[in-house]
């Protein structure tokens, strides 16, 4: 049967005997035939080699299964090099997402104490710090402003601005919030 495939398939004559010690790539459709004739199969990437069944006896040169030491450290290498890459792209991440809960923090501060400012109904020119018990240090400061279109009115314009300080490691971080109120004028 052998004969037929091979003699059909690639014009070669070879007899059985003649292939127990050689090393020939095998069509996939004869894998079976080779399975009925007492001759095994082994598989490689490319090419698929028969030896004569013998477990002691070396793979014929091509059918040799696994990696070398070479190529072992080549892709340890590149897996290393790809494990250090991500796990940078993690800490940036992570240092980010520190970062951006820090001014979150800053501008609900910020914003509670502008709203503070604002519902103030006696609001006139003045400046104050103070500090909170989580460290951040608020500063405002509240002045008049376009003074000369504003003279001939009942109202006078008030300029707030307000920065929160913090420190974050050894960097200082601030955020300035401004805003414009209008008032009645003292008479």
């Amino acid at each position: 049967m052998i004969d037929k495939i091979f003699s059909r398939q690639n014009n070669f004559n070879l007899s059985k005997e003649s292939l127990s010690n050689a090393s020939v790539p095998v069509i996939p459709a004869c894998r079976e035939s080779f399975r009925k004739e007492g001759l095994r199969t082994s598989r490689n990437d490319k090419q698929c080699c028969f030896t004569n069944g013998l477990i002691s006896e070396a793979a014929p040169a091509g059918c040799q299964k696994g990696f070398t030491l070479l190529e072992v450290l080549v892709s340890l290498a590149l897996m290393g090099i790809v494990l250090v890459a991500i796990f940078q792209l993690f800490s940036a991440g992570l240092r980010g997402v520190a970062a951006s809960d820090d001014y979150v923090n800053a501008v609900i501060r910020a914003e509670a104490k502008m709203r503070e400012i604002l519902d103030d109904q006696n609001l006139s020119e003045k400046s104050w710090k103070e500090r909170t018990e989580d460290g951040y240090t608020i500063e405002a400061t509240v002045n008049s402003t376009a003074d000369d279109r504003t003279e001939n009115l009942q109202v006078k314009l008030l300029e707030i601005n307000l920065t929160v300080h913090w420190t974050n490691g050894i960097k200082k971080r601030s955020l300035t919030l401004k805003t414009m109120k209008v008032v009645d004028k003292q008479i």
